[in-house]
């Protein structure tokens, strides 16, 4: 009885004596060690190959660390998927059969997920065109912020308030997008009126020696300040000066203040908004003054608004 079922046929003309044979289970447990030592070689050679490629980018400052971060992952799972379709050789398995199947899963995969696939291609497209990268200040589909990691289904920003933002890739790679670091340099612009009883040539020496003293103005390419406005109460100077663009908000903001106290300091005087009420007839109508305004009390009351 033993003996016939020890010599039952199972698959392939092995019987179950043979597969319980000493010789078949030492050739089954090293198989089974050798998948095991594949694998395992395979994650370390893949963990150090990814790792050796992220540091190529870590290295240059000129290359792009997000780049070679992506760059470094695709190495890492192509090491892996070669390391699993050894074991599975080791094992007998056809793996054409294996990546045909593979192949039918990830295409039905595919469909069911166009979204995400649609942000997985985008982030692609952004990590090799690189229109931003880490550290960047961009404002892309109406949000604006530091550019913190770019992944293959997100960009995430940081906004002046250094609040999280994600955003899908498929919106930052399908719209437009303002990136503020793309060039090294600025030029920041500001406009400043003087009275029009100043004298414009002290006026303009001001502004400028003020602006240009601060290390941060460029001097190439040439600053250029210029009267560009005769506004109903004041005469406007254009200014504008290159500055590097990491100290552009800092600096827009320093320089408009620095003006201001210049101009208080030599007694240039910076107007506001004028009213002049004319009398009719003796009398205010409502549309220009108060009613029974006298000639003294609108020259008074203009007086307040100079």
């Amino acid at each position: 009885m033993i003996d016939s079922i020890l010599n039952t046929e199972i698959m392939g003309g092995t019987s179950l004596g043979d597969i319980l044979s000493l010789q078949f289970l030492v050739a089954i447990l090293g198989d089974v060690l050798a998948a095991i030592a594949i694998l395992v070689v395979g994650f370390v050679v893949a963990g150090w190959v990814m790792r050796r490629i992220r540091s190529i980018g870590g290295r240059h400052a000129h290359l792009d660390e997000t780049l070679f971060n992506f760059l470094g992952n695709i190495a890492r799972y192509i090491i892996i998927g070669f390391s699993i379709l050894i074991v599975l050789n080791t094992f007998g398995i056809q793996t054409t059969s294996v990546v045909a199947v593979i192949g039918a899963a990830g295409l039905a995969i595919g469909l069911a997920l166009q979204g995400t696939l649609s942000n997985v291609a985008a982030g692609v497209m952004i990590i090799f065109f690189r229109p931003i990268k880490t550290g960047d200040f961009v404002e892309v589909n109406g949000q604006m912020g530091t550019v913190k990691d770019i992944s293959l289904n997100f960009t995430e920003l940081a906004n002046i308030g250094n609040v999280q933002i994600v955003i899908p890739n498929s919106q930052v790679w399908g719209n437009t997008i303002i990136n503020y670091s793309g060039y090294p340099t600025r030029r920041a612009e500001w406009t400043f009126g003087v009275g029009y009883g100043a004298n414009l040539a002290e006026a303009e020496r001001v502004i400028i020696d003020t602006i240009m003293g601060d290390e941060r103005s460029m001097k190439e390419p040439a600053p250029f300040i210029q009267v560009n406005n005769l506004n109903d109460s004041s005469v406007d100077f254009l200014v504008r000066v290159w500055v590097a663009s990491a100290d552009y908000f800092a600096y827009q903001t320093d320089m408009t203040r620095r003006v201001k106290e210049a101009l208080d300091a030599k007694g240039i005087p910076i107007p506001f908004p004028t009213r002049t009420l004319v009398m009719e007839g003796g009398s205010a109508s409502p549309n220009h003054g108060p009613s029974g305004a006298t000639s003294e009390d609108i020259v008074r009351e203009d007086e307040s608004q100079t």
